[in-house]
């Protein structure tokens, strides 16, 4: 695939301040109508990354190719970014703030107006919307600051933390209306931390550490690299040949045997069936996304 048809494609992005490198040749791309996962800890360098990649912050080295153009303000208008600190103005009304920041996207007074009362009604805020920004709970705050990043219909939607300060409803909420949007089209992008809505909503993952790209490609691909790490069996009882083995009792009364070099998933299916007890269910287990996150930052950190 040609770098025209990237949807974003960063290539080799280095960003220091203060003498600190916060982003240290970092490159990736995303696909036309993917969601995708841009994942690391607190202060791993995702947003000035995504920062640079929208011309808010100039690299020092390094280039950026936005729906198939360097980040002009002709371009930008097909973007939609909901930043990881809302920046609504306090003091100003719910709806000329939304209003005001829609029109910059090009569209005229009363389209912007009804578009943004349309979305404050999806998200629950349309009582709200002549009651001033500060009055909002934060997490108000952020679905308002969501209807910003969504209302023009943008082509690439960029959001940094989007479920922060979000309860379980409003989370689940702005996940349907961002898959609406893809399956209108729009390729999305978020970073976060938090590992299972990387695994719930995306294919592919960029994993960065202190400014380093530590992986990026597909998860399932990822996951499948690292192999097998258990095994999952719901049966009526345990073998006494693996009485011993490591192995933990899980809330459904299942047991999940680590596995390694002395216990293969078909030594534990052996030792099953010649034992006679019945299985119900047995399942080789890949690891998590979070467990793989957790291996390859502790493992860059440690080996500074």
């Amino acid at each position: 695939m040609s770098a025209s048809e990237h949807v974003l494609r960063v290539e080799g992005l280095t960003k220091s301040f203060n003498n600190r490198t916060v982003v240290n040749n970092v490159s990736f791309h995303v696909l036309p109508g993917e969601v995708f996962g841009f994942l690391g800890p607190n202060g791993s360098g995702k947003t000035t990354t995504i920062r640079i990649a929208q011309g808010i912050i100039r690299p020092e080295s390094g280039s950026v190719s936005i729906l198939g153009s360097p980040p002009h303000r002709s371009v930008l208008k097909n973007i939609g970014y909901l930043p990881e600190l809302v920046g609504l103005p306090p003091k100003a009304k719910v709806l000329d703030s939304l209003r005001y920041l829609i029109r910059l996207k090009s569209l005229p007074f009363r389209e912007a107006e009804d578009r943004a009362l349309d979305l404050l009604k999806r998200v629950g805020l349309y009582e709200y919307r002549l009651k001033k920004v500060d009055s909002l709970s934060r997490g108000m705050r952020q679905m308002a600051q969501f209807v910003v990043a969504i209302a023009h219909q943008p082509r690439l939607i960029i959001l940094d933390e989007p479920f922060s300060g979000l309860d379980p409803l409003n989370v689940n909420l702005m996940k349907e209306m961002l898959l609406e949007r893809r399956r209108d089209g729009a390729t999305i992008m978020f970073s976060t931390h938090v590992m299972s809505d990387v695994e719930e909503m995306c294919e592919r993952i960029a994993l960065i550490s202190d400014g380093d790209m530590l992986l990026f490609g597909n998860l399932s691909e990822i996951k499948r690299q690292r192999g097998e790490k258990s095994v999952q069996v719901m049966a009526a009882g345990i073998p006494d040949t693996l009485q011993s083995a490591p192995k933990k009792i899980l809330p459904d009364d299942s047991v999940e045997y680590e596995t390694g070099d002395d216990l293969s998933p078909d030594t534990i299916y052996q030792a099953y069936a010649a034992s006679g007890i019945q299985v119900d269910r047995f399942e080789r287990m890949m690891p998590s996304l979070n467990d793989i996150f957790i291996e390859e930052v502790s493992r860059a950190r440690n080996s500074r």
